[in-house]
């Protein structure tokens, strides 16, 4: 296989038989920090949407919402998810709202597993450092639109197949938590 994303490997670790874990959460819930300790917990090749997008557009994700807006963004994520079906076997970690759209999930789910890294707003506005490069976020109250972002998303991030709370576990722990449950679905 010819490597299209900046983190595939050229194994057989993208095995298209497989389905893809895909990490769901807030934003400053863990989920590309622990999705590089999953995969290489579990041998799997790992993709961080974010770093993507970056990398084809050569332009900053707030770079991206700047001139494209939301969804502008959210139809690169579109186009991400498109590709992951020719894989699979991998640790993907989108956006925060790739959930919203009921149709890209659509595109991989099933078989993809979802898993949701619960985290509070306020963890996770402390975790992020303040709203600096987060364009949903970067308002006069990000608590607030993070309070509102799970409003929204959270009936969704709970319909993943398995739940971990990252309020007061590292991310190791997250992981091996994860993996754990991860086993347990299969």
């Amino acid at each position: 296989m010819t490597d299209t994303f900046r983190t595939s490997k050229t194994d057989s670790s993208t095995d298209p038989g497989k389905p893809h874990l895909i990490l769901v959460g807030l934003p400053g819930s863990g989920k590309s920090t622990v999705g590089a300790l999953l995969g290489v917990k579990l041998n799997r090749t790992f993709l961080d949407f974010d770093a993507e997008i970056e990398r084809r557009e050569g332009v900053t994700i707030s770079q991206v919402f700047g001139e494209r807006g939301e969804a502008g963004f959210r139809a690169l994520e579109r186009t991400l998810t498109e590709e992951l079906k020719a894989f699979g076997n991998m640790i993907v970690a989108p956006g925060g709202g790739w959930i919203s759209d009921p149709d890209v999930v659509a595109l991989v789910r099933p078989p993809a597993r979802l898993a949701y890294l619960r985290v509070r707003p306020e963890t996770a506005l402390q975790r992020l450092g303040g709203a600096a490069g987060r364009p949903l976020l970067n308002r006069p109250d990000p608590l607030g639109e993070l309070v509102k972002l799970l409003e929204l998303r959270g009936p969704r991030y709970a319909a993943a197949d398995l739940e971990v709370s990252t309020e007061l576990l590292t991310p190791q722990q997250v992981a091996a938590e994860i993996a754990e449950k991860l086993t347990n679905l299969t």
